[in-house]
């Protein structure tokens, strides 16, 4: 099913998305498999399988695409992301973290190896062309960077292309001595469409109006947005007196006084870089107006947690909460239907919604 929207190139004559897309049940249901299951998404990091024989098993944006997976690092070291679904009658394979030699189903007793290669079944000695390459798990593909764990169901680009570009930015910061700090973690239900919260997410527009306290941390004139191949990049220029990055020689923002690096990845993950460390960000999908956010740390320099732009991340998600959940509520009038982009700032917008005008075609 095509939905035929149009979302014009040039951004100073481009208009929004239709209300349409953003309260038509039909919509949002077909755009799970045309928009998530076909890019990389964010699993965790290599902490949860520490050691060989490690597994552990997950559901990939439960509530929307709900895919059960499993993480294993087999024998040789390496990690690997498999189907968690058995190949005889579908039971889940692993239902827990564990430290395991095979993967076996006791629902009939099939075994798999770390790597998801069938390894044996009972009573299956008569069945022929058994076994096959079906019966083995399948593996997802994954990557790696930095110690952090993302894997695609069928992603349009490699993983490593995928990155590249916030390498190029970050790449300076020891990024694999971030330690994951799930007390500081928080989840958030806003009654809101998902992509809602991605629009308010991608431009700095609002700021000066929503939010009150970080405005005073930015200097709201040398905000600006990067387009990347894969997303964007908002450059939060920090105002004076405020912790912002040693950035190297060579960086593309070198010599900026830059207080924040917010990324977004299409199409709902946000890696918000912060002087204190990361907060990633992942928007799922539960129904056409309520969505479920998750902010999940990795602190890097404690002693600046609490200052600068990332000092509140709770007080602004509050307040853009609100604010999504008020248009939601608009976006149902009979007298608005698709409005227009500020070319100064809402490029980040616009380069979403062709995104979507691209995947729903």
């Amino acid at each position: 099913m095509g939905f035929g929207y149009e979302i014009h190139p040039d951004v100073k004559r481009a208009s929004t998305l239709p209300s349409a897309f953003y309260t038509d049940p039909c919509v949002f249901e077909s755009s799970k498999d045309r928009v998530f299951a076909n890019s990389w998404q964010f699993v965790g990091d290599v902490g949860m399988v520490k050691v060989p024989g490690q597994v552990h098993p997950f559901t990939l944006l439960e509530g929307s695409l709900n895919e059960p997976l499993v993480l294993s690092r087999d024998k040789a070291d390496r990690i690997r992301c498999l189907s968690n679904v058995c190949t005889h009658r579908g039971n889940l394979v692993v239902e827990g973290a564990a430290n395991l030699n095979t993967l076996r189903c006791r629902y009939h007793g099939r075994r798999f190896g770390l790597d998801g290669k069938f390894q044996s079944m009972p009573e299956f000695d008569e069945v022929e062309g058994f076994p096959c390459p079906q019966d083995d798990l399948t593996e997802i593909p994954m990557g790696q960077w930095r110690g952090l764990v993302f894997v695609g169901l069928e992603p349009p680009t490699s993983f490593d292309e995928w990155i590249a570009e916030i390498e190029e930015r970050v790449g300076f910061l020891p990024i694999e001595e971030f330690r994951h700090a799930p007390e500081r973690g928080r989840e958030y239900l806003v009654k809101g469409h998902w992509a809602l919260y991605v629009d308010n997410y991608l431009e700095g527009f609002h700021i000066p109006y929503i939010h009150a306290s970080l405005n005073e941390t930015l200097a709201y004139s040398d905000y600006r947005t990067v387009l990347l191949s894969s997303g964007n990049l908002q450059v939060g220029a920090a105002a004076d007196g405020e912790e912002v990055f040693d950035l190297p020689l060579g960086h593309p923002e070198a010599g900026q006084r830059v207080s924040a690096f917010y990324f977004w990845l299409f199409p709902n993950l946000m890696l918000n870089f912060y002087p204190w460390g990361l907060s990633v960000n992942v928007v799922r999908p539960i129904a056409p107006d309520v969505t479920k956010v998750t902010f999940i740390p990795y602190v890097w320099r404690p002693e600046l947690l609490g200052l600068g732009a990332g000092a509140d991340l709770d007080r602004v998600e509050r307040e853009d909460e609100a604010v999504v959940e008020l248009v939601q509520k608009g976006l149902r009038s009979r007298f608005y239907d698709r409005g227009r982009f500020s070319p100064a700032r809402e490029s980040g917008v616009h380069q979403f919604h062709r995104f979507l005008a691209e995947r729903l075609a």
